[in-house]
């Protein structure tokens, strides 16, 4: 019984989406046509990239807000310098994965070296970067992109799009980072407990930058393909990103306290954030309507998580502990 509640509280974001599937399978004959599950994967894919750099800002015990305005600015500086600077489109994204990565170092360096809040550091970097956003823009967007960049948000290779290759490419990084490197134990024993991290030896401040700097390049990066699949860099992208981000890890199985998250559970979350959606759009749920119904869905994913993960935790502890804990809270 014990293993059987380990195992769904593991996988509870799967379960989620598999009601998820089921439940609109019934509703509507178009959702489980191949061609709308692959449309659910590239919904989902640029929404992965961002969340799994915020997966690992929530591992470390931070929060990173800025994702969705470094998606704007980069996308933005990208298009720009190819269409009225006309540089090659390789030294565009390389320049702009750059940018992202300065961002992301700066929001770093606040946090490690000013002490700041991450949730005050970031916030201040999400206004700094649209403000540069919409200064860079004019507040128009940019267009006539070169069709070798728009390749990678509209081409594919053997059927599958560029961006859902390029988002199993950067779980497969990050994943290898997290569980195959020292850095990657570093980064969950920071968000276990940090000071005891820094007794064990755990440079704190090099993994906490480092951790910060990856989140601004996978932002970037997802701008660089969000601007490449609209064919232009629009202002105003990305605004409330770093939400469905933080959505996406969480209803993957991260935890805002720190400590735990994982990239396929964050792949599940962003599937289950594309899979709602697209789910509305097929039933034709009025847009207004929309945000309340994903609001609702995202609370009682959340409410299956912590219930499934408490399940777990009280199964694990001793049976006199646990009797202890119930005349406590009675």
């Amino acid at each position: 019984m014990f293993e059987l509640r380990e195992f769904l509280g593991r996988w509870s974001g799967a379960l989620v989406l598999a009601m998820l599937w089921l439940a609109l399978a019934a509703l509507t004959p178009q959702f489980l046509t191949p061609s709308n599950l692959l449309n659910v994967a590239l919904q989902s894919s640029i929404l992965a990239v961002v969340a799994m750099g915020m997966t690992m800002t929530i591992i470390s015990g931070g929060i990173d807000l800025s994702v969705g305005s470094v998606v704007a600015l980069t996308g933005a500086l990208a298009a720009g310098w190819m269409v009225r600077d006309g540089w090659p489109v390789g030294i565009a994204i390389a320049a702009a994965l750059g940018v992202g990565l300065i961002l992301g170092a700066l929001n770093g360096a606040l946090v490690v070296y000013g002490r700041l809040a991450p949730f005050i550091a970031t916030l201040s970097t999400m206004a700094i970067a649209r403000g540069l956003t919409l200064v860079y823009t004019r507040g128009y967007p940019i267009s006539g992109l070169p069709d070798s960049f728009t390749f990678l948000g509209t081409g594919d290779l053997a059927g599958i799009p560029m961006p859902v290759l390029v988002m199993l490419f950067v779980a497969l990084v990050v994943r290898l980072l997290l569980h195959r490197t020292a850095w990657g134990s570093h980064l969950y024993a920071i968000g276990g407990g940090e000071e005891l991290a820094w007794l064990s030896g755990v440079r704190v401040r090099r993994v906490k930058g480092m951790v910060y700097a990856l989140s601004g390049l996978l932002a970037a990066l997802g701008g660089i393909l969000l601007t490449a699949r609209l064919w232009s860099a629009q202002p105003n992208v990305g605004v409330g990103l770093e939400l469905e981000a933080i959505a996406a890890s969480v209803l993957g199985g991260a935890r805002l306290s720190g400590g735990y998250g994982r990239v396929e559970g964050t792949l599940i979350g962003a599937l289950v954030m594309a899979t709602v959606g697209n789910g509305l759009n097929l039933l034709e749920v009025p847009s207004y309507h929309q945000q309340v119904i994903k609001g609702l869905v995202f609370i009682l994913a959340v409410g299956l998580d912590r219930a499934l993960q408490a399940g777990i935790e009280w199964g694990r502890l001793p049976r006199t502990s646990r009797l202890i804990r119930r005349r406590s809270e009675g």
